[in-house]
């Protein structure tokens, strides 16, 4: 059988193969795209997980939460298209990067076991122990230089953002899903992700098991821990950055955050 952390990666790499065969033969852009992404992606895993892990529960965003899952051991923790906006940003020849495939595993034992974030606009996926495949082309604007990057969401940057960036004397980086920007720390094209717009489970806790994995740490705003599987799904805010910069980043978002 194959072990849970090279499941993970397997199945978010052939979701994101079948996602871009989708946006190259459909003929759709936009909202047509993105949706029509979103629900064969979410076939194709929980089909797959359905043969691979009977035994297992599954949190996807895009079925209906299932509830048995509070008492589940364990629980697989999806999101089809994580940017479903990015991607659907497509016409021939063109279109946007920055938007991902997550799987992640929860145990009621260990929290995050495995997780896998693919950016198959990139050719790469990543997951909690190594890379695959490293494209030669990264997901920042412009090349790294020396000053510190902060990726935020480009349509939903938290209200602290700025004083964030000036905390760790660098500078802001909009960029699309939490998969991307969460994997451009790990790439070291930026030094941490910032983010209280609103989130998921389903958003973070693939991103978080490999940025975890990779000696990042991972929290909310007010620096308490990430946890999952929950009964309400809705998980704001957090925070993945380098370590040397955790403390600088908490005193302002811990505050913004009303600590």
């Amino acid at each position: 059988m194959t072990d849970d952390r090279a499941l993970a990666g397997e199945l978010a790499t052939a979701a994101g193969e079948l996602l871009l065969d989708i946006r190259k033969t459909s003929g759709l852009t936009g909202k047509e795209l993105g949706n029509a992404g979103d629900a064969q992606s979410n076939d194709f895993l929980l089909r797959r997980l359905a043969e691979e892990r009977p035994d297992d529960a599954v949190l996807s965003e895009e079925s209906a939460d299932d509830k048995s899952r509070l008492q589940a051991e364990r629980v697989w923790i999806v999101d089809p298209v994580d940017g479903t906006r990015e991607y659907g940003t497509y016409e021939p020849g063109a279109g946007r990067a920055d938007w991902a495939v997550h799987v992640a595993l929860w145990s009621a034992t260990d929290g995050l076991i495995a997780g896998a974030v693919a950016l198959p606009a990139l050719g790469v996926t990543y997951v909690d122990d190594e890379t695959v495949v490293e494209p030669t082309e990264g997901l920042a604007s412009r090349p790294r230089t020396g000053v510190p990057r902060v990726v935020v969401s480009s349509s939903r940057p938290p209200a602290f953002a700025d004083e964030v960036a000036a905390a760790v004397g660098g500078e802001l980086l909009p960029m699309g899903s939490a998969g991307a920007k969460a994997m451009a720390v790990v790439r070291g094209e930026a030094d941490a992700y910032v983010h209280a717009g609103g989130q998921y489970e389903w958003d973070s806790a693939a991103p978080v098991a490999v940025a975890q994995a990779k000696g990042l740490w991972c929290g909310r705003i007010d620096g308490s821990p990430l946890v999952y599987n929950n009964d309400d799904t809705y998980l704001p805010d957090l925070v993945i950055c380098r370590p040397e910069y955790v403390e600088a980043i908490l005193t302002v978002t811990t505050e913004g955050a009303g600590g």
